[in-house]
């Protein structure tokens, strides 16, 4: 291998600029205006921001008036995990926020909510919501404080695992409450349908799809239950989230929208079968690699593996100096590496960690034959330390 020769698989972390994206960002870029203008040139910035909203609601069957811009998938979190809701012009409480153990950071954070009004569903060891406790978190709630809500991810970030939405949806209406959907690693994955899985509110961003970074949304059910916007000012996406729309970024995400929505059966088919021959591949290299995940539905790109005795960090730079880029875990965390909060909700021993490979549209044989080869490698070298 040549020192320029490189292999991404990180796609969870941030996928590859698409072509389409691309050129509708640039093209973008090179138009004037501001797309509050009533004038041609504002109108014409309109119009391509309000093509991109019809295609991100496309993607996740949600009417187009219900998708909110935002600069990404946080912002989009501290948006919707709020106590304070309007049902029209009523105020509304939420007293308390129930989110699973497995949760990014920018859920597991809380938003808005007071540390002490945010509570952490448990998940079984297979990586799943554990419906028992959802249950009893929600029966004790005290309804006094207001509605409760849940928040759970449809596919986690790190293992793939693809969560029972629609089953956690029955237990969260049973008991009055909203629910937050972190679909960011879901959507081009698995089918999302907002109706479908009876969800409150999606979460998603552009640069998992292959989109430019800074553009994401938070996608609402009706227009009638709405979060106290985050952000003030000029009013803009319907007051919810004043500010300048950004353009460029919206176009590019509408592009990679509508590719997220072109044969997703036969390309996510196409990736599986990558995954699967580099798990493959990895059991024949060495019979202790522990692959997380593997016994229940996950998205087709995702493999979450441990090595005894190698840890998260020095496997990451083991990779990377094999030409290999892959995670820890979560890529929005300022660089840390440590303990996966995943495997630790699991039940696993996580002082060690685990890493992440990630695959996406433009992956190849090539490139899980590569992976392999310095996959044997590093473990060899484990061996003889």
């Amino acid at each position: 291998m040549t020192k320029t020769e490189r292999t991404y698989l990180d796609w969870n972390a941030t996928a590859p600029l698409l072509p389409a994206a691309r050129d509708a960002f640039v093209a973008a870029l090179d138009m004037v205006g501001n797309p509050s203008s009533v004038h041609g040139e504002g109108r014409a910035l309109r119009m391509l921001v309000e093509a991109a909203r019809r295609d991100v609601a496309v993607l996740v069957n949600a009417a187009p008036a219900n998708v909110i811009f935002t600069s990404g998938a946080t912002e989009a979190a501290n948006l919707v995990l709020t106590p304070n809701y309007r049902m029209g012009r009523t105020p509304l409480a939420i007293g308390h926020l129930y989110a699973s153990e497995i949760e990014h950071p920018a859920i597991r954070e809380g938003g808005r909510f007071a540390r002490e009004n945010v509570t952490t569903i448990p998940v079984t060891r297979a990586g799943v919501v554990d419906f028992d406790a959802l249950e009893t978190l929600l029966h004790n709630h005290d309804e006094a404080t207001g509605l409760p809500m849940v928040a759970v991810m449809l596919a986690n970030n790190e293992t793939g695992i693809v969560q029972p939405v629609k089953a956690v949806a029955e237990i969260v209406r049973r008991h009055g409450g909203l629910l937050v959907v972190d679909a960011v690693q879901a959507v081009g994955r698995v089918p999302v349908d907002i109706e479908a899985l009876d969800a409150d509110f999606l979460i998603l961003t552009s640069h998992k799809l292959g989109g430019p970074k800074g553009a994401g949304a938070l996608v609402s059910r009706g227009e009638v239950l709405m979060p106290v916007p985050l952000i003030r000012g000029g009013g803009q996406e319907k007051g919810h989230r004043s500010g300048t729309e950004n353009p460029a970024a919206l176009a590019g995400f509408g592009a990679a929208a509508r590719s997220a929505t072109e044969e997703p059966a036969a390309r996510n088919s196409r990736i599986a079968g990558l995954r699967d021959a580099l798990e493959k591949g990895m059991r024949a290299a060495t019979n202790d690699v522990v692959i997380h995940g593997a016994e229940v539905e996950r998205v087709a790109n995702t493999s979450f593996f441990s090595l005894p005795g190698l840890k998260s960090e020095t496997g990451q730079i083991a990779f990377d100096l094999e030409g290999i880029a892959l995670s820890a875990g979560s890529a929005c965390s300022s660089g840390k590496v440590g303990q996966s909060h995943v495997l630790t909700a699991m039940g696993f021993d996580a002082a060690l960690g685990g890493l992440r490979v990630s695959l996406g549209p433009g992956s190849t044989e090539a490139d899980v034959e590569r992976f392999l080869a310095a996959f044997s490698r590093v473990v060899s070298r484990r061996r003889a330390a």
